[in-house]
């Protein structure tokens, strides 16, 4: 088996761990039959649980961790748990035995233990949190949404070639746009760093998809399909559109329910309604991805269900057989190719 069909999952991690995590793996299943899995945590707890599938229990092996990360840990504690089952499934990328890992456990300790345990693809300082929303024209991509909150242009530029590889890799897109996130869209516009970005993406082999500054309104409206940020900005940014699209489906919900009229144009819109609830599904969007690093990391939302969580294995199979992370280092290295003719022009 090709190491590149190797994924190692934390089992424990989760609010609903850790038969949420085998059920979603056995979803995942069906898309990926070559893939093979390497479970880490409670043997006892996964034991009877893989057992009971139908197709994983020919595609996983378990491995006992004695140790569990709680969501409220603080990421120093959990670097000293050497036994964690979150630990166990990085080191096992580190050791060559699997391409990537996937955890709905604490965010904070997967980002810290991913930096210090697999380290940075060489070139790139900082490693960035992106995810995939929706948008009135179809998935955009957003990065950084909370790895970093100190930063400079470099870092923009580099989540910008991150972010534009990502979008080609699991939206499949052959050219994405790409714009900067800033109070106004005039090149006049922000502060330094953003302005200095902006400059280097202006003269980078992806110039021509680098379409400027976009504002807040533009990601819901899909102007670009990649947003590069800060992890501040971001953060916020991620926050306030789940819950714009939490009050959005309460307020449908309220006004159908107001009376018998509204109920009878319930009736008459289902058909649209079931697609839109299908369109702004949070579980098509679960699997935040850390880019940068020396493996695939995916960290699948704490309360996600099983088919959120499969969509989280999804995502990271589709980097890991895309090979993305050498994307990656072919992308910075025409970067920094072209950043050096520029100077000596």
């Amino acid at each position: 088996m090709s190491r590149t069909h190797i994924l190692a999952v934390d089992a424990m991690g989760g609010d609903q761990a850790p038969e949420m995590v085998i059920a979603g793996l056995e979803i995942a299943t069906r898309r990926f039959p070559q893939a093979r899995f390497m479970i880490f945590g409670d043997l006892a707890k996964l034991e009877p649980l893989v057992t009971a599938t139908k197709r994983l229990r020919g595609q996983a092996t378990l491995h006992h961790a004695g140790d569990v990360i709680s969501g409220d840990m603080k990421p120093t504690a959990a670097l000293r748990l050497r036994d964690s089952s979150l630990r166990r499934a990085i080191d096992a990328v580190l050791a060559g035995d699997a391409a990537g890992v996937v955890s709905a456990g604490n965010t904070g300790a997967l980002l810290a233990l991913s930096k210090i345990v697999l380290k940075t693809i060489p070139g790139i300082d900082r490693p960035a949190m992106a995810a995939i929303a929706p948008s009135a024209k179809g998935d955009v991509v957003l990065l950084d949404l909370g790895a970093n909150v100190v930063y400079d242009s470099r870092n923009l530029v580099e989540f910008a070639v991150m972010g534009e590889m990502f979008a080609k890799v699991v939206l499949g897109l052959p050219a994405p746009t790409v714009g900067l996130l800033n109070i106004g869209s005039e090149e006049g516009k922000g502060d330094e760093i953003l302005r200095s970005a902006a400059a280097t993406l202006r003269e980078s082999p992806i110039a021509g998809q680098f379409h400027g500054f976009v504002e807040g309104h533009d990601i819901a409206g899909g102007t670009v399909d990649v947003v590069v940020t800060d992890g501040f900005t971001g953060n916020v940014a991620l926050k306030t559109g789940e819950g714009a699209l939490k009050l959005v489906g309460e307020l449908l919900k309220s006004v159908f329910n107001s009376g018998p009229f509204a109920k009878m144009g319930y009736l008459l819109a289902r058909g649209g309604l079931k697609r839109l609830k299908e369109l702004l599904d949070p579980r098509r969007y679960n699997g935040a991805v850390f880019l940068g690093l020396n493996g695939v990391v995916v960290k699948s939302h704490g309360g996600a269900d099983a088919e959120g969580f499969a969509h989280a294995v999804d995502v990271a199979m589709d980097m890991i057989t895309n090979d993305f992370n050498q994307r990656i280092r072919d992308g910075l290295a025409a970067m920094d190719q072209a950043l050096l003719a520029e100077s000596v022009r």
